[in-house]
Parts: structure tokens; C-alpha cells; sequence
């Protein structure tokens, strides 16, 4: 027998005060040490109006890890006594702040939990639902009472000028412009910094909103889609080379380390592959149906991808009007694994949530292709 999962409480952190549009390249530096040529044009597409970054304005020193962001996100978790119940932890990132130990170990080690299970999970947007799902099964097959998961992204590191000094200095040797490739560009002006965890029990917490979640399903395409959106890595005469492969003098001069996208594979299948047929096959194995539906939380990176969502639902057959959506982008960023659990919590936190309400939520990911969609009910 199993148990039902309720989705109980939910935080987030977002550091520092929020950082308008004018006032991005004076925090994140710039590259080349010119002004970049394409800010305006990608802020106008994906309508973020501020966001957070874990960088003093001022110093511009650095004023969280990535650890410390999903650890301040437990501490608010903590400061309810019933997620002391918790005897397992589930931490994704994009982007963790070394390559070992695991990012759930140094989240952990920052944490006021004791002795517990722990464990990372890695990827783009689709981790933080990947480590919702672990936890999920975690008190689903009755091994836990109470799971913690927590997802955070520090995406500020990898997108400061100086990240990109030495390719821009190198490129200048070469006689050629500072600037920097519009792969690495356009995520500069689009991800920001942010976390955010959940607690879920085999129980209910009275006397306040919780969800019971009935299912998350999960699906990658990367056994027929190549990489789109990629870090610590190229790609070379169409073939992937990781950071290993390389040298120091290459990983520097070619800024390996930082994130990339390739824009025009990410808009000819995002849809496709994260809501089109992924949903069709979803809708028919749980008997899903748009009038089922009264609440609509997307992830989506940009504005520019809103209606196309729609379209894509509606090509799905799960069309979904869009007065049901919620969605925090504008004011709170594209944080990564991290914007379910933001947009979640303040989702719980302001909206009119009426008993008996379904709640579906989608999570795509560029990254190979992937993409993922819970359905929740208030209780």
C-alpha cells in the first residue's frame, strides 16, 4: 500500500534587492568591456522587468553560493516545527558550485537538519522537478514520513564579464572584436539567481493550503534530440566535447565554462518536444482533460514563448485558457530549476485557491529535450 503525498509548505529566497533592466550590465560587468550589442533586443522579448542576482550592486563581490541560496531557502522551511519531521533532502541546480562533493551534501552541511538521506540531482530546469519527484516517491513508497526538496540556481557566477575576460582578450589578439558569442550572450540578459524547497508529507497540515500531489511525470527526448543548451562544454564540426577534453589555455580563451544556447534549435523544437508531444501522451495515460484544469503554472523562459505554450496546448488537446495561467517571470526571473518552487510559493501565497482545485504545472528543459508536468489538488 501507498501512501498520498501532500505538497505542505513552500519558500523561497531570491538574494539581494531586486536589479532592473538598466542596471544589469552595471552589476554583471561587461564583457570585453563594451556595452553588449543584443541586451535591448532580448529584454524587449522576454519581459523580465527585475530580477535577483547574488552579487552586492555596490562591490560587486559575490554574496551567496549556490549552496547558501537553497540553504537560506531551507532556513525558511525551518521555521515551521513540522519540517523537522524530515528524514530525506533532494537538491538540484543547474550549475552546483564544484564538481564534488554533491551539491545535496554541501546543502545539507549548511542545513539545521540532522543525519538524513540526501541526495543531488543535476540537468537543467527539469532537476528541480526531478528532485520533487525523488522526494515525492521518497513518502509515496512510505520509506520517509516527511521529504525536503530544494532547487537553486546561482547563474550569476558563470555570466560576469570577467568570466569571459580571457576569450575577449584573446580575441582582441587576434585582431578581432571583444565581443562574445551570441550563444553565451542571450543568457545573460535572460537567467538570474534564486531558490526555493517544498515540504512533503503522507499527511496533510491542518488548518492551511496544502496539495496533494497526484502525479509528476517526466520525459526526455535526448534519445532523439542533440544537446541545445549546455555548460562546460562545445561543440565542434557538430560533435560535443566536454571540459575534460580540452585544455585550460581552450577552456579560457573559449569561455567553455559558461553557459550556452543555441537559440534556433531551441525555438524550432521547444514546443514540440516539451508540450506537444510529451502532453498528448500524458493526457492520454491519466485521462486529462482541460475542463479538468483550473490553475496553469508554466515555467517558460521568456514572454516570447507565452502564446506559443498555448498553441502548443492547444495542438495537445488540453487547451487551456490563459485568465487560469500564473506565472511570476516579470518581476522574479528565469531562475532556472529553481522557478517551479518560486512561482509555487508565491502562487500559494496570494492567490484564491479554492478546496477541490486542480493545479497543473510544466516544466520544460532545453537542455537535451526534456520536459515535465505535475498535477496537484488543493486540500
Amino acid at each position: 500500500m501507498t501512501n498520498e503525498v501532500y505538497l505542505t509548505r513552500a519558500t523561497a529566497f531570491l538574494p539581494n534587492a531586486p536589479v532592473a533592466n538598466d542596471q544589469m550590465e552595471a552589476v554583471l560587468g561587461m564583457a570585453g568591456g563594451i556595452p553588449s550589442r543584443v541586451r535591448r533586443m532580448i529584454l524587449r522579448s522576454n519581459g523580465i522587468v527585475s530580477r535577483h542576482y547574488a552579487i552586492d550592486p555596490a562591490s560587486r563581490a559575490a554574496t551567496h553560493t549556490n549552496a547558501e541560496l537553497a540553504a537560506e531557502a531551507l532556513r525558511q522551511l525551518f521555521a515551521a516545527p513540522e519540517a523537522s519531521e524530515a528524514t530525506c533532502l533532494a537538491c538540484a541546480t543547474s550549475y552546483p558550485d564544484q564538481t564534488m562533493p554533491g551539491h545535496g551534501a554541501m546543502v545539507h552541511g549548511l542545513s539545521p537538519l540532522p543525519p538524513c538521506e540526501t541526495v543531488s540531482l543535476a540537468g537543467v530546469c527539469v532537476a528541480g522537478m526531478a528532485a520533487m519527484k525523488y522526494a515525492y516517491q521518497a513518502v509515496k513508497t512510505g520509506e520517509h514520513a516527511a521529504a525536503i526538496a530544494t532547487a537553486s540556481e546561482n547563474a550569476s557566477a558563470m555570466m560576469r564579464g570577467e568570466v569571459f575576460q580571457s576569450e575577449t582578450d584573446f580575441r582582441l589578439l587576434q585582431h578581432a572584436t571583444p565581443e562574445i558569442g551570441f550563444e553565451k550572450d542571450f543568457l545573460r540578459w535572460m537567467l538570474s539567481d534564486g531558490a526555493g524547497a517544498v515540504l512533503l508529507a503522507n499527511r496533510p497540515l491542518a488548518g492551511s493550503l496544502n496539495f496533494k500531489i497526484h502525479w509528476i511525470d517526466l520525459l526526455s527526448y535526448a534519445n532523439e534530440m542533440p544537446p541545445c543548451m549546455y555548460a562546460g562544454a562545445e561543440i565542434r564540426d557538430g560533435a560535443f566535447h566536454g571540459w575534460k577534453t580540452v585544455s585550460a589555455d581552450e577552456r579560457a580563451h573559449h569561455s567553455i565554462m559558461a553557459v550556452k544556447q543555441n537559440v534556433k534549435l531551441l525555438n524550432e523544437h521547444i514546443i514540440r518536444y516539451t508540450v506537444e508531444k510529451p502532453l498528448a501522451q500524458i493526457a492520454a495515460k491519466r485521462s486529462l482533460k482541460a475542463e479538468h484544469i483550473d490553475w496553469f503554472l508554466p515555467h517558460y523562459s521568456s514572454e516570447f514563448f507565452r502564446d506559443k505554450v498555448a498553441a502548443g496546448l492547444a495542438n495537445a488537446g488540453l487547451p487551456i485558457a490563459q485568465e487560469k495561467w500564473f506565472t511570476n517571470l516579470s518581476s522574479k526571473g528565469n531562475t532556472g530549476s529553481a522557478s517551479i518552487y518560486i512561482i509555487l510559493e508565491e502562487f500559494m501565497r496570494r492567490q484564491p485557491i479554492g478546496r477541490g482545485q486542480k493545479i497543473l504545472c510544466y516544466v520544460p528543459e532545453s537542455g537535451r529535450f526534456s520536459t515535465c508536468f505535475m498535477l496537484l489538488e488543493a486540500v
